[in-house]
């Protein structure tokens, strides 16, 4: 059956080819250069890209980080099609899934960018070139930098870096000198099985906060989220891992009672107002877009 699939998606391909074909030998300067490709080293090895690509479909949490640098998606999937932050410059690219094989060729993408777990990874291949990646094998400005130079945008992606670095710098330097150098920090989203606590590297602003600002989080957390990059527990003892402030993504289309409940009420950082409530779906990613949509929020929130 592998097989037959296989054929078909060829037969497809060659379908598609035949009717975007032109003897015209006038074709314009984007087309020619579409066919132009260089060899990127991805984590599994040499793959042929297109120099600079023009149409390119995101099946994994970078759909940002294309966007940040000025190529064109024109696939994405739903989660970042939800993000505030992402959804206007989202607005004209397909909804698809790991399993819209035929929607994706239809699509006709230069370029497709995966998870290492995504599905159906020999089928997109022979629809067009694609790179995955691993999630947290880099760190977030690492990844950045490394899509950029899938794109051809290598010293626009650390252009950005550097200047994010510097301004997120000073942004905590600025915060601590207000609530405090040792000030602590616990990041939380709720589930409807649980409470997630969040690591340095999980997106959430978690990024933002530990490793741009330098805020330190409580201990516990650290040695629950050291491995995992999470921890789920109940809320029951959501008050052991709460520090001097408490950061909560959260899901507005979901049930959020407990934060009406005496046990949620007498932890120290609720009495105190040391709140921060931001929409989960605008703090999902880490992308450029979304760290600097990050980064405002906590100036404005810290500093008010």
């Amino acid at each position: 059956m592998k097989k037959v699939g296989f054929a078909l998606i060829g037969l497809l391909l060659l379908i598609v080819s035949a009717c975007g074909s032109s003897d015209d030998s006038s074709a314009s300067g984007s087309e020619k250069k579409t066919n132009e490709t260089v060899t990127y080293e991805s984590e599994n090895g040499a793959v042929e890209v297109p120099a600079d690509p023009e149409r390119v479909v995101v099946l994994g949490s970078y759909a940002g980080n294309v966007e940040a640098l000025g190529v064109d998606v024109v696939g994405v999937d739903d989660w970042a099609k939800k993000s505030p932050v992402l959804a206007e410059k989202l607005e004209d690219a397909e909804t698809v899934t790991e399993d819209d094989v035929e929607k994706i060729l239809e699509l006709k993408p230069d370029l497709i960018i995966g998870a290492n777990t995504t599905k159906n990874l020999d089928k997109f291949k022979e629809i067009a070139p694609t790179v995955t990646y691993t999630y947290n094998k880099l760190d977030y400005l690492e990844q950045h930098v490394e899509i950029g130079k899938l794109l051809n945008k290598e010293e626009e992606a650390q252009k950005w870096v550097d200047d994010f670095k510097t301004r997120a710098e000073d942004a905590g330097e600025e915060i601590k000198a207000k609530i405090g150098e040792d000030t602590t920090v616990t990041v939380m989203e709720n589930y409807e099985k649980g409470i997630g606590i969040l690591g340095d590297s999980w997106g959430r602003g978690t990024e933002v906060l530990y490793q741009a600002m330098g805020f330190g989080m409580p201990d516990k957390v650290k040695d629950v989220t050291e491995q995992e990059g999470y921890k789920m527990i109940s809320e029951e003892v959501l008050a052991d891992y709460v520090g001097d402030y408490l950061l909560i993504s959260q899901y507005n289309d979901q049930d959020n009672s407990y934060q009406e409940s005496e046990l949620f009420k007498k932890i120290p950082a609720v009495k105190e107002g040391n709140v921060l409530k931001a929409d989960a779906y605008a703090f999902m990613f880490n992308d450029p877009l979304t760290l600097d949509y990050q980064l405002n929020f906590f100036e404005e929130e810290f500093l008010k």
